[in-house]
């Protein structure tokens, strides 16, 4: 069975651990009530690792235009391997998607996003108190929408894993030996 490079396999796992992080993150720092010391750690966090995912987003795409995905097998059906295309589009589509929506909430809200406490991101829009809540909306549904997406692609791997035993999760795990 053919497997994704070294290089897509350590991009996909580092993106996955990312944005579980960056989600359970986002998730606990607006449970907490007020503008606490914590809680302002937290956003920074949450935003460098958006602005992480973004940068390794692109380092992925750009790996990938130049190194084909393995074949799916000759077992798993048409109907299959159009849903795993389309599932996987959103993906890349969502992984771009969910941060840029959040760096544009933080502009909108005033709050420039300095990466890592050290390097000043762009500012390409004035703080808009109109757009402040759309944008908190549209960062919110494309998180969601990316939980749902990640969570059939996970409900997948396992489904070819246990029961269709075809290989398929295999291609992306790393390989330790």
């Amino acid at each position: 069975m053919l497997r994704y490079t070294k290089t897509a396999i350590a991009l996909h796992w580092l993106i996955a651990l990312l944005i579980i992080c960056a989600f359970t993150l986002g998730l606990t720092m607006v449970d907490i009530h007020g503008i606490t010391p914590t809680k302002l750690k937290y956003y920074s966090w949450h935003k460098w690792m958006g602005c992480t995912v973004f940068g390794l987003a692109c380092l992925r795409l750009l790996w990938r235009l130049f190194h084909q995905a393995p074949p799916y097998p000759a077992t798993m059906s048409r109907l299959q391997q159009r849903a795993a295309t389309g599932v996987h589009g959103l993906l890349y589509l969502l992984i771009f998607a969910v941060p840029v929506s959040g760096y544009c909430y933080s502009l909108a809200a005033g709050i420039p996003v300095v990466y890592l406490g050290l390097i000043p991101m762009p500012v390409f829009m004035d703080p808009n108190p109109e757009w402040k809540p759309v944008l908190k909306l549209v960062h919110y549904w494309l998180n969601m929408t990316l939980l749902a997406a990640v969570s059939l692609h996970v409900l997948a791997a396992l489904k070819h894993q246990f029961i269709d035993r075809d290989g398929i999760f295999r291609r992306i795990l790393p390989n330790f030996s």
